[in-house]
């Protein structure tokens, strides 16, 4: 939340900035551009994948997406900077799964070539910054 200051500018209210302490990967830029790709992706499956895919393909992609924030979450808070960069690959991982995903919408013809790259570049855009991210994490902590 915003509070305008008496001199006109903004300012994070108390109580957000004590969430954004608490939750700190809330504030990794990764985090954020990995919730609007979820968010596009999933919208897009809505009205595109077929609804006899939605028990197979669609939840498997749904499961995937998600898995690529609940780990990067999940691992801000473990006990060592090992365990960090571990569930930052386990992001990628999932964020591998949702490639093979999309490309077997591709071949089932559930998506056009044209989105399917889109989607392809942002999920390239992720992967570079969860690698190096966690490459950050290694490196600073001399991590092997």
């Amino acid at each position: 939340m915003e509070i305008e200051t008496t001199k006109g500018r903004k300012k994070q209210g108390n109580e957000e900035m004590k969430k954004l302490s608490t939750f700190r990967f809330r504030r990794f830029p990764v985090y954020i551009d990995s919730l609007d790709f979820i968010r596009e992706v999933k919208r897009f499956t809505k009205s595109n994948f077929p609804k006899s895919e939605q028990f197979g393909l669609t939840n498997q992609l749904w499961r995937a997406l998600d898995s690529i924030v609940l780990n990067i979450a999940e691992g801000t808070d473990k006990y060592s900077n090992i365990e960090f960069s571990r569930f930052l690959n386990h992001s990628i991982g999932s964020l591998n799964e949702v490639v093979a995903c999309l490309d077997l919408a591709l071949k089932e013809k559930y998506i056009k070539q044209g989105k399917h790259e889109e989607f392809l570049q942002k999920a390239d855009n992720l992967y570079r910054q969860l690698k190096a991210l966690s490459s950050s994490i290694r490196n600073r902590f001399k991590i092997s």
